[in-house]
Formats: C-alpha cells, sequence, structure tokens
C-alpha cells in the first residue's frame, strides 16, 4: 500500500475548509485513501484527526497516484 508523509499547509490546519475540499478531491479519484488512519473521503473524519499547521500525516491509499494527490492538496493553504 503507497503511503506519504507530507506536512499540513493550510495555516488553520485540517479544519472545515480544507477538510471538505480533500475529501471531495478523495470522492472523485475512486479509490481508498486515509490520513492518519481515517477515510480521506469524509470531512468530519478529517477533522477530528485535530493535525494543525505544520503537523505531519501519513496519508495511505490503494493508488500511489491518489494518495500523491491527496498529499499534495494538504501541504497546500487551503485555507485561503
Amino acid at each position: 500500500m503507497p503511503t506519504k508523509s507530507v506536512v499540513v499547509g493550510s495555516a488553520v490546519g485540517l479544519h472545515a475548509r480544507p477538510a471538505a475540499i480533500i475529501a471531495e478531491k478523495a470522492g472523485e479519484l475512486g479509490a481508498e485513501v486515509t490520513i492518519n488512519g481515517v477515510d480521506a473521503g469524509s470531512s468530519l473524519m478529517i477533522m477530528t484527526l485535530g493535525a494543525g499547521n505544520g503537523d505531519t500525516v501519513v496519508v495511505a491509499g490503494d493508488d500511489q497516484a491518489a494518495v500523491d494527490a491527496i498529499a499534495a492538496l494538504i501541504e497546500q493553504d487551503l485555507d485561503t
């Protein structure tokens, strides 16, 4: 299973807006992707991680391209 460690880039961390953007993208990918073991397709589950700006999270999934796509979103400041 492909994995990738990434640093959270959003100034507010993985809260409402960034979590919603990530969950929407995860739903479009058609592959199972997790962030620190929780479903990346669920904004609520992403928010329960409590990951803040600068925290490192692990993205894992069945497909390397899907893992890379979600990891790239996490690294961006999605709350701008």
